[in-house]
């Protein structure tokens, strides 16, 4: 079943997605081959044990009746028990060996379905998301999928067959001694339901717990600097501590529940049963002596079984229930689709905004906006904070959708282009940047992975960090910490301009992008941004009057809503909104004429 996504792998294998169980049956039958081979290989492992406690019945029984032959007979049946129990090792070897196997590969297959389902899923959607929660989703979740298969269906092949085989072998010696198996398999059917039925609902909040208790402590970690600027330690430690007693809480009962798992108690009533029935039909010469040891044996191989099924049915519920949290996360449809057999081509840079709206979260952001970008053009966008200026830029490239109206991109709807082809063409540097927990040249060359050596330092020498990359011990193969934070905001914003000139986009979008780089460096970086801008269509938001003047076209923005555009000079005597912009500036201010309508 396939899901509405940005990105996708073609030829991927097709999962069910109905529901948890299904989608867990699905990921095991990719791998029937080891499926079978546990099936098969514990079937002749518990045949082989049980088969031990026969012939050990018969051994007994030739000790209390012996005859000429009985010391060859004991021999041979000595042997034969060896033989047996070789057998049973062997067999369990290789079963648990396919079992552990079968478990790695669904661990691997479920993690990576995961990540590139989160890698497809629209920005509206990792919004809404906790990294936290997805990070535990993805590690701990989906490391329960493997505790699920093994031990957790490893126990359950011992629940099935550790019951069916030695049933046989009793029923074999004297049908009337399975009354009381099948009264002990009844009665554990129900009570491991009712057990199942208490349990489902704490471990699935035990999970949600454990993801809301990682949530949190992400955040933390994250805005570790805000924390101890605020020197809120105390409550951050309170509310994981919180956080924490909710999960063990949950743990607890779980613990309860499992206290109370009454067919450990019915396997030991059910033992004395037997043991009753089998003496009972000795004694009325209906069965041998040695065939109760014999059946007294088999039973014995029940018990075990029966012991471990507290554990397969614990593991089994936990596994469902971060199956459930995985699916929920692959199942939700992203508001973007990649459109694989949209339009491929290469962007002249020709941008028209037609009567667009944007709502988001049900709050309108933007409305009717109309807008003309020629190919080549450097347009700036200006306006107080919360004016929409970011989310403007975000609908070229459809990070969102627009709620009305369209955007066309050299004559067509964006929707209608491939995804990927477009946002391949379109360069955004933020305000505030991301890099990688990577070397600086893979940071640098992240958009284009195939580039040289000699290409990432001719990008770098661009935007004016070539310098102080190499004031690094090892140059461009230095680590930079995590979110680029070994490096000053200047040096993050320089790093993310070599990333856009390497890349060579058709459109570039700049968000502030040089609000972090003292007025010498920037100027150096204006001059490669002016280079870089021949033939290219440049979206600019920035309120630095030596930026803006440049532009071919200014656009003021307020509340969503364009309220004016044209020329720097033309805006300072017609707009009062842009005149207000610039009222802190020393600039000379020409009289204000009536506001004209904006384009």
């Amino acid at each position: 079943m396939s899901h509405k996504s940005e990105f996708s792998v073609a030829g991927t294998y097709p999962y069910n997605h109905k529901n948890a169980i299904r989608w867990v049956i699905s990921h095991l039958m990719r791998y029937k081959f080891f499926l079978v081979a546990t099936a098969t290989l514990f079937t002749v492992a518990y045949a082989a044990y049980a088969q031990s406690a026969v012939l050990i019945g018969r051994a007994a029984e030739e000790i209390l009746t012996p005859s000429s032959g009985t010391e060859g007979a004991l021999v041979t049946i000595a042997l034969l028990v060896l033989l047996v129990l070789v057998t049973d090792g062997v067999a369990s070897l290789f079963a648990s060996l396919s079992v552990e196997t079968l478990a790695q590969r669904m661990e691997v297959d479920a993690r990576h379905e995961l990540y590139i389902s989160l890698l497809g899923k629209s920005q509206t959607f990792h919004d809404r998301q906790r990294v936290g929660d997805i990070m535990a989703r993805a590690t701990d979740d989906v490391k329960q999928l493997n505790f699920m298969v093994n031990p957790g269906i490893l126990f359950m092949f011992d629940l099935v067959l550790g019951f069916a085989v030695p049933m046989v072998y009793i029923a074999l010696i004297d049908l009337r001694l399975l009354a009381v198996p099948i009264l002990l398999v009844v009665l554990y059917f129900i009570t491991a339901s009712d057990y199942s039925r208490r349990l489902n609902p704490v471990v699935n909040r035990l999970r949600t717990q454990f993801g809301t208790m990682n949530a949190r402590l992400e955040e933390t970690i994250s805005g570790i600097e805000v924390v101890k600027a605020s020197t809120t330690e105390s409550f951050e430690r309170q509310k994981f501590r919180d956080n924490a007693r909710g999960f063990r809480d949950y743990f607890v009962q779980q613990g309860r529940i499992e206290a109370g798992y009454l067919p450990i108690l019915i396997y030991g009533i059910a033992y004395g049963l037997i043991f009753l029935h089998g003496i009972f039909l000795y004694r009325a010469d209906e069965i041998l002596l040695g065939e109760v040891i014999a059946v007294i044996g088999l039973f014995s191989v029940m018990r075990f079984p029966t012991i471990l099924s507290l554990f397969a049915l614990t593991l089994i519920q936990n596994g469902l229930a971060g199956a459930d949290r995985i699916l929920t996360i692959i199942k939700t449809e992203t508001e973007l689709d990649e459109n694989r057999e949209g339009i491929s081509r290469t962007i002249e840079g020709d941008i028209v905004f037609e009567n667009v709206d944007f709502a988001y979260n049900g709050t309108n952001v933007l409305g009717d906006i109309n807008v003309h970008i020629r190919p080549g053009q450097t347009v700036a966008i200006i306006g107080q904070t919360g004016a929409g200026k970011s989310t403007l830029t975000r609908l070229v490239n459809r990070t969102y959708d627009v709620s009305g109206g369209r955007i066309l991109v050299d004559g067509v709807d964006v929707r209608e282009w491939n995804l990927a082809t477009l946002r391949s063409q379109i360069s955004s540097i933020e305000q505030d940047i991301f890099l990688f927990s990577r070397t600086i040249a893979e940071n640098i060359a992240f958009g284009a992975p195939g580039a040289t050596q000699e290409q990432i330092e001719e990008a770098a020498r661009a935007a004016q960090a070539h310098d102080f990359i190499l004031s690094f011990q090892e140059g461009y193969q230095t680590k930079i910490g995590e979110r680029g934070v070994t490096l000053s905001g200047g040096q993050r914003q320089r790093l993310a301009l070599a990333r856009a000139f390497l890349s060579n986009p058709r459109v570039l979008i700049l968000d502030d992008s040089t609000s972090a780089i003292d007025s010498a460096t920037e100027g150096e970086i204006q001059r490669a941004l002016r280079r870089m801008q021949e033939g290219r269509t440049v979206l600019m938001i920035t309120h630095r009057l030596s930026q803006i003047r440049w532009a071919d076209v200014i656009i003021v923005l307020d509340q969503g809503r364009i309220v004016a555009s044209g020329a720097h000079e033309d805006l300072l005597r017609s707009s009062p909104h842009y005149r207000r912009i610039f009222a802190r500036f020393d600039v000379e201010l020409p009289p204000l004429e009536a506001e004209e309508p904006a384009a």
